[in-house]
């Protein structure tokens, strides 16, 4: 009788045990995505949120996310990526070029009038980061490599042709932005997204480069009076890069079926839809300035050639960097130049 009490005992202890054991191995997993993005974002309400909130529901519950835009777990948004690396959190979304130098092989994507559609050339740059530069983001695991639509200026002082950038403080988001600016004869400023409100006040800048996507949320429309991009016929001034990366050992640790989930939601599509979303956020931003009453100045195709002219020798000068750096500068530019040109006829 009282082997038979010890082995009913130890039987359900056991069976306890697997019990526990199996509500353990589904406890949700709960994941902290940082950036700095202000809530009232386009990127944050039409791309970010709605991401999250996908992987949620493809996880049937099992992944949550703790979400902190506009920088609300502290630091500045250069340190954004080295807080994934680090584990600080466990995603982040942010610009590369806010760490100047130190992603230099995908900056190509960043030179001056590179590409028109932003879903097209985001899928260029998530096979050229795979093909071209797997170690560039290796600390971390990559979820999606995409741009935004076309650059454009918002300034307080109308800009009609290059001449009139000549001697104009403006914000510039990145390295080649800034280089690309000084050679119009305008004074780059770099600073990240959020100061811009502030400078702009205080009459620090005198306006920005920026996507239309970005404007309403950091008020640019209600601090500038005018805005000026090129015609449709024109490759884009200018585009930025961007990245959503994930702490490694925290994707690593989590079971193969939630892998299977972020990975679902991760690469080249993932990419090629958040390109997207952010260039048809334009509308809106474009609608806050018409709606405000601010001047929309279109350079045509015509106009728009000694701007491009001038922006030339950025692009030399950037092959000749990469092959200081030891890489193939000219190859990485005609293979970045023929990705675009591959998605955008797809």
């Amino acid at each position: 009788m009282i082997q038979r009490r010890q082995f009913l005992q130890s039987s359900a202890a056991v069976a306890l045990g697997s019990a526990l054991s199996g509500v353990h191995a589904q406890a949700p997993v709960t994941l902290r995505f940082h950036t700095f993005m202000a809530p009232t974002s386009n990127v944050w309400t039409l791309m970010l949120k709605p991401w999250m909130e996908k992987v949620e529901k493809d996880a049937g519950g099992r992944i949550r996310f703790e979400a902190y835009p506009a920088m609300q777990m502290g630091g500045t948004p250069p340190q954004l990526y080295d807080q994934a690396r680090d584990g600080v959190v466990d995603i982040v979304w942010t610009l590369p070029g806010y760490m100047p130098g130190r992603f230099v092989r995908g900056e190509v994507f960043e030179l001056p009038f590179m590409m028109s559609e932003a879903g097209a050339t985001s899928r260029a740059y998530w096979e050229y980061i795979q093909t071209q530069a797997p170690d560039e983001f290796k600390d971390t695991k990559v979820l999606a490599l995409h741009v935004h639509g076309r650059g454009s200026f918002h300034t307080t002082q109308p800009i009609r042709t290059v001449s009139d950038l000549k001697g104009m403080k403006l914000r510039a988001p990145s390295r080649l932005i800034t280089r690309q600016l000084s050679t119009y004869g305008a004074v780059p400023v770099g600073m990240p997204l959020p100061g811009i409100p502030d400078a702009l006040s205080k009459g620090t800048i005198q306006g920005v480069a920026t996507a239309w996507d970005v404007v309403p949320s950091v008020k640019v429309h209600e601090l500038t009076k005018f805005s000026t991009d090129f015609a449709d016929d024109v490759p884009g001034f200018y585009t930025g890069t961007f990245v959503m990366a994930m702490n490694r050992s925290k994707y690593e640790s989590l079971p193969p079926d939630l892998k299977k989930v972020i990975d679902a939601n991760s690469g080249i599509e993932t990419s090629a839809q958040f390109g997207t979303i952010t260039q048809s956020s334009d509308a809106i931003g474009r609608k806050a300035v018409a709606d405000r009453g601010n001047t929309i100045h279109t350079i045509s195709k015509a106009d728009a050639q000694e701007f491009i002219r001038l922006a030339g020798p950025v692009k030399e000068e950037w092959v000749a960097d990469m092959n200081k750096r030891g890489y193939d500068g000219e190859r990485l530019l005609q293979t970045a130049k023929s990705l675009i040109a591959k998605y955008s006829k797809s």
